[in-house]
C-alpha cells in the first residue's frame, strides 16, 4: 500500500482496489486469448464508471517497455481518484 493512499478519503480508499482488480481480471482475459486493445478499453471504461479518471493502461514488453506483443509481459497503469494519482503495474506470464 502506497504512501500517498493515506490522501485518499475513507470512501475512495475503500474503491482503490478496484484497480488492482481490474488489472488482473484484464491480464486474465489476455492470457486466455482476448485481445489486449478491447480488454483494456473494457477496463478502462469500468475504472471511469466507477469514478476514477484513468491516464493510461499499457501492456509493455518488459525488457524494453514496448508495446506488448508476445511472451511476458507487464500491464502499467496511472488513475486519478480524487486528488491521488494511483500506480500500479502487474506481470503477465507468457499466454499459453
Amino acid at each position: 500500500m502506497s504512501s500517498r493512499n493515506i490522501r485518499l478519503s475513507p470512501a475512495e480508499r475503500a474503491l482503490a482496489p478496484l484497480l488492482p482488480k481490474l488489472m488482473r481480471d484484464a491480464l486474465d482475459r489476455i492470457a486466455n486469448g482476448a485481445p489486449p486493445d478491447p480488454v483494456l478499453t473494457d477496463a478502462q471504461d469500468q475504472l471511469r464508471a466507477a469514478g476514477f479518471a484513468p491516464d493510461y493502461l499499457a501492456l509493455v514488453q518488459p525488457e524494453t517497455l514496448a508495446p506488448w506483443q508476445s511472451g511476458p509481459g507487464r500491464l502499467l497503469a496511472a488513475a486519478r481518484l480524487g486528488d491521488v494519482r494511483l500506480l500500479d503495474n502487474v506481470a503477465l506470464a507468457a499466454p499459453g
